[in-house]
């Protein structure tokens, strides 16, 4: 009888502890009265339990290798790999030395490619860091670098997005020591692109030949932020979304690729650390529907209510997905292609079933069709560098590997 009755007792305790850590739980995920909200969720970051198709296996793997064997001694990567010896002959650089965007971009792929190159990504998360903290906690610059080819290309915030996203997924991965340095930059990064957003809600500015990946990345982040438990500004993500449908909106209506404000196709005027300063419009999208339509179905896409809310501009995306001449972008593959499936991608396995299995087929077999013999992936105009195009490529082909 005795038995029983501690048996009963413990049982008691335990699912009143449960009852506990849910309640504080689902306290954590409501918005506190400034309209930020704080999530203990872990998205997109549970690995599935089925293996990799082993041809796919084998082209990440050789992708990976490749990054691994070109990272800087300072653990990171530039556009053409981490040492001055790693460059292609006759390859001309937009500019010499490691940033922080193509190292961001290098960590993300190999934390997909397995833990044998976790000691690569803590070297990659160090080298981002160490930019992060030396930074200024005003203006939305997180390194003195300038004029890299991805911030050419994505703007020249670009290093501040992605060190945001890379750090927003090894967010309490690492021990205790560097989990408080990655959660104090992430934290820094996230007030930096809160701070800077634009009045119409995107992150168009300084130049950039297709600013609106960079506006994705930016929202990504945040989002990404959150779901680890950072408080975010509610306001911002909404801005952001009301930005993207006037945006799909006004290019429905007008047959065309929306302009969006505070964009330009130009180098834009950064002197390393500072505020941001906006550009006259040319296009965010660099009149390409891809990038636009790719960046719009990430963005709208992220949850069961946005989905709902959003299901036309959702719909009209996704009937474009059959025609090869929009997935085509550019017209060559660069690494705004990659990117932009990779936006696709994420969107379209939220709802799962016919259209993103069938959307990840097609986009995986054209990428594998694209990898070199030494394992990397280079684009075919404006990203052409191998270490941005090489971890693109990885992080689409394992987009089915990730919740």
């Amino acid at each position: 009888m005795k038995s029983l009755t501690a048996f009963v007792s413990l049982a008691l305790l335990t699912g009143a502890g449960i009852w506990a850590q849910n309640t504080d739980r689902n306290k954590s995920n409501k918005a506190d009265n400034r309209g930020r909200s704080v999530s203990t969720q872990e998205a997109g970051k549970a690995k599935s339990s089925a293996p990799l198709n082993p041809t796919v296996a084998v082209a990440v793997e050789k992708g990976a290798k490749w990054l691994a064997s070109v990272q800087g001694a300072d653990g990171g990567w530039g556009q053409d790999g981490g040492d001055p010896s790693n460059v292609r002959q006759g390859e001309s650089l937009e500019s010499t030395g490691n940033d922080v965007a193509n190292t961001a971009i290098a960590a993300l792929a190999l934390l997909r490619a397995g833990d044998k190159y976790r000691p690569n990504v803590e070297r990659a998360v160090d080298f981002v860091l160490r930019r992060v903290e030396a930074s200024p906690a005003d203006g939305l610059s997180i390194t003195n670098g300038k004029q890299t080819q991805v911030q050419r290309k994505l703007g020249p915030y670009i290093d501040t997005f992605v060190a945001s996203m890379l750090l927003a997924e090894v967010d309490g991965a690492f021990a205790k020591v560097l989990n408080t340095r990655i959660r104090s930059g992430l934290e820094k990064c996230v007030a930096k692109i809160e701070h800077n957003q634009t009045k119409e809600g995107s992150w168009n500015v300084g130049g950039g030949w297709a600013p609106l990946l960079g506006t994705s990345m930016a929202s990504r982040s945040l989002y990404q932020a959150q779901q680890k438990g950072v408080v975010v500004s509610q306001d911002a993500l909404r801005r952001a979304d009301a930005y993207t449908v006037k945006n799909q909106q006004e290019s429905t209506a007008r047959g065309s690729v929306g302009a969006g404000t505070g964009s330009g196709v130009g180098a834009g005027s950064i002197g390393g650390f500072g505020s941001v300063s906006e550009t006259a419009v040319v296009t965010a999208a660099a009149g390409v529907a891809l990038y636009q339509d790719a960046q719009a179905l990430e963005q709208l896409s992220r949850t069961e209510e946005s989905r709902k809310k959003n299901a036309k501009e959702i719909a009209e995306i996704n009937r474009k997905l059959s025609d090869s001449k929009f997935v085509e972008g550019y017209g060559s593959i660069g690494g705004e292609e990659f990117f932009s499936y990779l936006n696709i991608s994420e969107g379209l396995k939220r709802s799962g079933g016919k259209a993103w299995s069938e959307w990840h087929s097609k986009i995986t077999e054209k990428i594998l069709k694209l990898q070199n013999q030494d394992g990397t992936w280079a684009g075919h105009h404006c990203i052409t560098g191998r270490c941005a195009v090489t971890s693109a490529a990885i992080l689409n082909l394992t987009a089915d590997h990730v919740d």
